[in-house]
């Protein structure tokens, strides 16, 4: 069995986890300002309230995982990303304490508002920044980071930042679809059209832009008609969703735009892994090179064993308690 492999499958796994799980909670923070009467924002904060902070145990895994399991990975990564990850943690701090805050309140609720928004956005807007460092590759000489402070800070990366933005919010929207009636579901139903044109066309942008940035990137997609044939299916299953995604907002569906914009988010990471695969950092990182020695992965991964389905389940039995609709007036709170 090949661990290094294995284990970076656990660790997209609990990055995928993160960013559909924690995105939609984001999204519905980046919507905030946009709900109109301020019990609407008590509706759809009460929507996330009592699953957000689990939702965010991913980000820990996947963080952590990287650390013990791609230790080098971690040590070229992480002074790339200084900024933008600094940024997102505190983002997340004001988010957090806005979430406990803001119901303590009434003179000093708007306080909190913002707060919310503005944690939401940033942290939204850092992860995309994030992943499209990534993406655009790292400069990397003998076993460290070679590049400066800023490398970050390009039109590539603040397309991702802002492409992230919009899918969150779209993530947000169908989730109050899902959670909410009246007032709130009316008006998240109207922004998720919106949302899904913008997401769509984010995901097109992003998508023909990448292969021009890796030429192992453009080889994966482009080098030949049967190359292109073996990835051809996640492009039409992204056209699949995105029309399953529009005709359940347009009959009034309450789960479906939401189990469709998930599902658009996992192709798109799909396509990605398309792309890095074999390599943890392009684009000369492998996973191998990355890797921590077989001893500690198999280590580790006795753990994993038992944490791993531990989350899931404790995260599922979080989804089914809090189950069904919330209604205004009532909640977590």
């Amino acid at each position: 069995m090949d661990f290094a492999v294995l284990w970076a499958f656990l660790i997209a796994f609990a990055v995928v986890a993160y960013v559909i799980l924690d995105g939609f909670d984001l999204g519905t923070g980046i919507l905030f300002p946009f709900l109109g009467r301020h019990e609407n924002r008590d509706t759809a904060m009460n929507s996330v309230a009592p699953i957000w902070d689990g939702n965010e145990t991913w980000l820990v895994l996947g963080g952590g995982g990287l650390f013990a399991v791609f230790p080098l990975a971690y040590a070229i990564i992480m002074p790339a990303l200084y900024a933008p990850i600094i940024a997102m943690l505190l983002a997340l701090i004001f988010r957090g304490v806005a979430f406990e805050y803001r119901f303590k309140t009434v003179r000093g609720r708007w306080m909190w508002d913002v707060s919310f928004f503005i944690g939401s956005l940033t942290a939204a807007f850092c992860q995309g920044i994030a992943l499209g460092t990534l993406v655009q590759g790292i400069e990397v000489e003998g076993r460290a980071y070679a590049g400066g402070w800023f490398d970050w800070l390009t039109a590539f990366s603040l397309a991702t930042g802002a492409a992230v933005v919009v899918g969150y919010a779209l993530l947000g929207a169908t989730w109050l679809v899902m959670k909410t009636e009246g007032d709130v579901h009316d008006i998240a139903r109207r922004y998720a059209y919106v949302l899904a044109v913008g997401t769509l066309g984010a995901i097109g942008g992003v998508s023909l832009w990448m292969p021009f940035l890796q030429p192992e990137f453009y080889s994966r997609w482009f080098a030949s008609l049967p190359q292109f044939m073996t990835v051809a299916w996640v492009p039409v299953l992204l056209v699949v969703v995105a029309i399953s995604l529009f005709q359940s907002l347009a009959t009034g569906k309450h789960h479906r735009p939401f189990l469709s914009a998930l599902a658009l988010f996992v192709l798109c990471f799909v396509g990605l892994g398309i792309n890095f695969y074999p390599n943890i950092i392009p684009p000369d990182v492998t996973i191998w090179q990355a890797a921590a020695p077989e001893s500690s992965l198999i280590f580790l991964l006795v753990g994993a064993a038992v944490l791993i389905p531990t989350i899931l389940i404790y995260t599922g039995f979080a989804y089914w308690i809090f189950r069904g609709k919330v209604r205004e007036g009532e909640g977590y709170h």
